[in-house]
Formats: structure tokens, C-alpha cells, sequence
């Protein structure tokens, strides 16, 4: 999401740090480009003006210019404006007498029905028992939509139907809830604008029968700046708990997230990153400032992969890897858990220093990279893929015919798997145990990348 802003960002601090020590002036300079660049990723133009002046102040203090690294000082300086910039952490409240109602509120379209599903199944990993209430009667197959995706989760859905009030909907689900010893009740209202006063009454009357702890607006990351303006309307009418923002894994600008905490005081408690029902993460400041600045990410990063690689997994690699008995299948393996945590520009982002040295790297080609991989390793018999030493030449040449590939791929995999056979065998990276596991995730990714044709 942050991309053309990390990039340019970096770019600044690259040319603070060439000039060794630092003047008034130069600090001037940096600020002016700074503003430029936050100004194009789309953040509100206020937000703008009190971070540069608050960068400003510290940035021509002695703190820098006294500093041996003075270019290293404003970095961090900027990093931790950024994560005042973007407020502290916010778990959801959950602490009152049960069952506490979730109430998701936004625009059409904006994911919510999507969200609830993620959410239900984000609380029940921690414990929690969660209804799905379909509260949205007016978008057609909204409610069909929340009961396949209680199906998918094993959660359940109560719904009415079309002709009954939500607000209705909200008290009977609470009913049922208590019978039920559900603790936690999602409802899942109808997207609207902040201006339609009809639509606005309603979810005031909702409010009032469902007494929410935790009223959270679902709001669209490509919306930019305008987000600032729907926080506000529905904040006005609805007392705002937190925001949930989605689509973070697209081309957004990204000025949304470093505006409408600011704007409006209401924090940002989960990022949507991705399609699936477990893309869902909780909002943390300090690592999603480090990724704008292109510090990387890497407990994310990690524990991605602890939620997608299971200890068994892990422990089973480890053990290969002691034996000596990294083979392709192993390999193959690999590459479908790396798929599992996200799209591939998002994966690089999170490891510092890879988006520059990966910065020619097309995302999209990355992708087909991996899929022409597993073509040829699909391709080969389970002989071959155990023991690729026997993989001579008429061999390598209809393992390309049968994945539509060449054999100049073929062999360009064959090296890059045993370059990375060799790497594994040294450095042990796919440990077991919870806290070693992903650890050699990084480095994989570098190889499969920039290794690629």
C-alpha cells in the first residue's frame, strides 16, 4: 500500500545521509520533500503540516546536530513521529458481561460482511464463541452471503430474513446468544452513507437495543483521504470504538492510514490484508511505520508464517534438513507455505532492505515464477522429485514439454534448488518449535525471487 511513499522516502533519507553533517538548511530541504511525498500518498493536508513541524523541531535540535549519524537521527526521529502519527495499539474490548456485541457499520461495499466472517474466526482461535447475526436486509443475498461464510468457519449465523427491523434482528440475536452461552455477538449491519438520515436512524436504533462495546467502522483503504470525511459522519451519529480498514494489500496510497486517527481520534484496531478469511491482523503502529520507511517487518513476517506452518511441519523439515534429505518435494513444499502468507510484493515489503534489493522484481512475475516452479516440479515422478541427481538430459527435456516450459528453466531450477539445499543444510533455518519456525522465510524468498527468470 505504501510503496511509491517508502520509495520516496528513502530516497530523501539516502541523499541526508551522503552529505555527512547536517545544517538548518539541509534539514529544510529533506522536510520540504517529506511533505511533498506525504502529500502525494494522498494524507490529509493538516495531518501534513503538524508532522513536518513536529519532525521539524526535533530534526534541528542537538539531538541531530550534534549526532555522529545525524541522517540515522532523523530516521528515527521520523519513525517515531510516525508511530505517535498513527496512535498506540487498541485490542478490542471484550471485558464486560457477556455477551459483548461487535457492531460493524461503513459504506456499501466497503467489506463488511467479509470482515464479520474473518473477525468471528480471529475470536474463536482465541477462545472466544462467537454468533454471526445477519442485520443487513437490504443488499441482495447479504445474508445468504454471512451464512456460507459461517459454514466455511463453523460458525453460527442467526437471521430473519429481509422483512424483519434490524434493530429486532439485534435484540432477538441477543436473546438467543444468552440461551446459547454465545459470548461474543457480530452483527453485520447494512453498508450506507453517513448522509442518508433515514439509514443513519437505524443504525442509532440498532445502537440502542444491541448496546455495543465495540462499534467498528469497516472503511476501504483505496478511499483516501475521503475516508477521513465517513470516520467523522458516522462517528457523529454513532459513537466510533475503532476501524478496521481493508484492502491494505492493494495499490492505495495509503493516506487513509496516517490521516483518519489523527483527523478523528478513532483508532485503527485490524488491517484487512488480503482475501482470505484469515487475512486479518491487528493494527501495529511500530511495524507498519517501519515498513513505510522500508525497516521491513519481520515479526509480521513471522507470524504469518506460525498462524499458516504448523509445528509438525516445521519439525519434520528440521529433521530433513539434520539427515541431509532436502529434496524437490520438500522444496516444493516450501513454495506453497510462502504462498499461504500473502501476495509476494506484500511478503517483501516485511523484510528489510529486500525492496531495494528487490526492487526491479515484478510483483506479477514473481507470481508466475512461482507457478512455472511448481509446473516443472509436478512434472517430474516422485523418483525424480526424491532424488534429482538422476535427471539427465531426456529426462530434463520431457519434464519441460510435460510443464510447458524449456529446458534452459529446468535447469536454471535445478541450480537454484541446489544453491538453496546447500544454504538450508548451513544454516539450519526451518528449526522446529514455535520460535525458530519462519525464521528462514526471508532468505527463501530472497532466493526464489531473485533467482527467477
Amino acid at each position: 500500500m505504501f510503496e511509491n511513499l517508502t520509495d520516496k522516502l528513502q530516497s530523501i533519507f539516502d541523499g541526508l545521509s551522503r552529505q555527512g553533517k547536517l545544517s538548518e538548511g539541509d534539514v529544510n530541504v529533506a522536510m520540504r520533500e517529506v511533505r511533498l511525498a506525504l502529500l502525494e500518498a494522498d494524507v490529509n493536508f493538516k495531518v501534513v503540516k503538524e508532522f513536518i513541524d513536529r519532525v521539524k523541531v526535533r530534526a534541528i535540535g542537538a539531538e541531530v546536530m550534534n549526532s555522529l549519524t545525524p541522517a540515522q537521527q532523523v530516521v528515527k526521529i521520523v519513525n517515531e513521529e510516525l508511530i505517535e502519527l498513527l496512535g498506540a495499539p487498541a485490542p478490542l474490548n471484550l471485558s464486560g458481561t457477556p455477551p459483548q456485541v461487535i457492531m460493524l457499520v461503513g459504506l456499501q461495499g466497503a467489506g463488511k460482511t467479509t470482515m464479520a466472517g474473518k473477525l468471528a474466526l480471529r475470536l474463536r482461535k482465541s477462545g472466544q464463541r462467537p454468533l454471526l447475526v445477519g442485520a443487513d436486509i437490504y443488499r441482495p443475498a447479504a445474508i445468504q452471503q454471512l451464512e456460507i461464510l459461517g459454514r466455511q468457519i463453523d460458525i453460527p449465523v442467526h437471521s430473519e430474513g429481509t422483512n424483519t427491523p434490524p434493530s429486532t434482528i439485534a435484540k432477538n440475536a441477543l436473546k438467543l446468544a444468552r440461551e446459547k452461552a454465545y459470548n461474543v455477538v457480530i452483527l453485520d449491519t447494512a453498508g450506507r452513507l453517513q448522509i442518508a438520515e433515514e439509514m443513519m436512524q437505524e443504525l442509532e436504533q440498532v445502537r440502542m437495543v444491541a448496546r455495543p462495546s465495540e462499534i467498528l467502522l469497516v472503511i476501504d483503504a483505496m478511499t483516501g483521504q475521503e475516508a477521513v470525511n465517513v470516520a467523522a459522519g458516522f462517528n457523529a451519529r454513532v459513537p466510533l470504538t475503532g476501524l478496521i480498514m481493508t484492502k491494505v494489500d492493494g495499490d492505495a496510497r495509503g493516506g487513509a492510514a496516517l490521516s483518519v486517527r489523527q483527523v478523528t481520534g478513532v483508532p485503527i484496531k485490524f488491517l484487512g490484508v488480503g482475501e482470505k478469511l484469515t487475512d486479518l491482523e491487528p493494527f501495529q503502529p511500530d511495524r507498519l511505520a517501519g515498513r513505510i520507511l522500508g525497516m521491513g517487518d519481520v515479526l509480521t513476517l513471522i507470524e504469518r508464517a506460525q498462524t499458516n506452518i504448523t509445528e509438525e511441519d516445521a519439525m519434520a523439515m528440521e529433521q530433513k534438513l539434520r539427515e541431509g534429505e532436502f529434496n524437490l518435494e520438500d522444496f516444493l513444499q516450501q513454495l506453497q507455505q510462502i504462498k499461504k502468507l500473502g501476495p509476494i510484493s506484500d511478503l517483501l515489503s516485511m523484510i528489510p532492505g529486500v525492496n531495494r534489493a528487490m526492487k526491479d522484481v515484478d510483483p506479477q512475475m514473481a507470481e508466475g515464477s512461482l507457478k512455472k516452479t511448481e509446473a516443472i516440479i509436478n512434472s517430474m515422478t516422485r523418483q525424480e522429485r526424491r532424488a534429482p541427481d538422476v535427471l539427465n538430459a531426456s529426462r530434463r527435456r520431457r519434464i519441460a514439454t510435460g510443464s510447458g516450459t524449456n529446458v534452459q528453466d529446468v535447469n536454471a531450477l535445478l541450480k537454484q534448488f541446489r544453491d538453496m539445499q546447500k544454504m538450508m543444510k548451513q544454516m539450519g533455518i526451518m528449526g522446529g518449535g514455535k520460535k525458530r519456525r519462519g525464521r528462514g522465510l526471508p532468505q527463501n524468498l530472497m532466493n526464489l525471487f531473485g533467482g527467477s527468470n
